[in-house]
């Protein structure tokens, strides 16, 4: 009986790390945004504070069955174009399928444009942007943990994407007032932040992080860690 329990604990204590794990993926194969590093960093500051390991990668090699399984969620951070083989791709779907949770950050929609199966993930691909501004988001969900600390209205200066391939699946958390700047084209329905449950596992996204200043905001670094306990399925 003692081995038993003691395998036990250490069963789940195996299962508990890997929900604490989380992987960074910052490879890119068109535009690089300069503040990719900046927002590393501010993950990995989350982490440390929020009790979750942050690990940075560019290689796509770990996008294999056995590696992605220790990581509770993996992360797009301003990703770009096509990142992923097809081996690669399979190995993340497998990892989706059986629970695994994705993040995207700002340029996760300006990725895999030839991969139907992740444009359904990310939930949106991106198609252009005018020059970044100060604008207005309207909270549409604030009992989700990325944005229940957010007022009715939210003014934030970032690099606003506009989308096309929005999936009628995902849940809105934010959307553009495209009245408070120039440059928006998906009218009254503009959603910048949302979640889903999909093909087995779950994922949030956020349109916001373009500029480096951002990841030094505290509201929209608690925009971030809300998304990442969500896909954590830990209470914030």
């Amino acid at each position: 009986m003692r081995v038993i329990l003691i395998l036990a604990i250490a069963v789940f204590a195996t299962v508990s790390h890997a929900q604490e794990e989380v992987l960074v993926f910052t490879k890119t194969a068109g535009y690089r945004h300069e503040s990719i590093e900046t927002g590393v960093q501010a993950l990995k500051e989350l982490g440390e504070d929020n009790n979750f390991q942050v690990t940075q990668t560019e290689d796509a090699n770990l996008f294999n069955i056995e590696t992605l399984k220790q990581y509770g969620v993996v992360v797009f951070l301003s990703t770009t174009q096509d990142v992923l083989n097809e081996t690669q791709e399979k190995a993340f779907k497998a990892y989706i399928n059986n629970g695994g949770s994705f993040m995207g950050i700002h340029a996760a929609t300006d990725t895999e444009f030839d991969w139907e199966w992740y444009g359904k993930l990310v939930g949106a691909y991106f198609v252009n942007h005018p020059r970044p501004a100060k604008a207005k988001l309207k909270v549409v969900n604030s009992s989700h943990p990325s944005t229940k600390h957010l007022s009715e209205v939210w003014e934030h200066f970032d690099e606003w994407y506009n989308f096309k391939s929005i999936s009628s699946d995902i849940n809105v958390l934010l959307e553009l007032d495209e009245t408070s700047y120039r440059g928006g084209t998906n009218g009254d329905f503009h959603p910048i932040a949302w979640y889903q449950e999909f093909d087995g596992g779950r994922m949030f996204y956020t349109g916001l992080g373009h500029t480096k200043e951002s990841y030094q905001d505290p509201t929209f670094r608690q925009h971030l860690l809300g998304g990442i306990m969500y896909c954590l399925k830990k209470k914030l």
